[in-house]
């Protein structure tokens, strides 16, 4: 199998102000659930950085990212940029594209949080491993 170089986005910072901006901007109900879930990304360890990419908060190790939020109209989606390759015993992911998957909430639906939580886990180990070990 042939490795291909990993996705790096320049300008991550520790907190970046832009997400906080984006946060206020998606108050409300979907607003609460993709905060949540960022930070949930954001707690992955002490070398998460971020930065706000095509309009959404985005969660890296460093400069390379492993997920991400967004707000629709009616849903949030929770992506992963390495989403084809992560267990997902719950089957949540949702998707065909050759890497990106992601898990889409709604406010009237339950969501299996542990499932979730465990593929931001999931998300965060897979690109630690590609960044360190190619």
């Amino acid at each position: 199998m042939m490795r291909s170089d990993l996705l790096r986005f320049s300008g991550t910072r520790e907190r970046d102000p832009a997400i906080d901006t984006w946060m206020k901007e998606h108050a409300g109900e979907l607003g609460a659930i993709a905060q949540r879930w960022f930070q949930a990304m954001r707690e992955c360890g002490d070398e998460v950085l971020e930065l706000l990419h095509d309009g959404c908060p985005t969660a890296c190790l460093g400069d390379a990212p492993f997920g991400y939020v967004n707000v629709f109209t009616s849903h949030v989606n929770v992506g992963f940029f390495h989403g084809a390759t992560l267990p997902d015993p719950a089957h949540l992911l949702q998707g065909a594209g050759k890497f990106m998957r992601h898990v889409k909430l709604k406010p009237e639906t339950r969501t299996n949080a542990a499932a979730l939580g465990r593929l931001i886990e999931a998300a965060y180990s897979d690109i630690k491993e590609r960044v360190e070990n190619g």
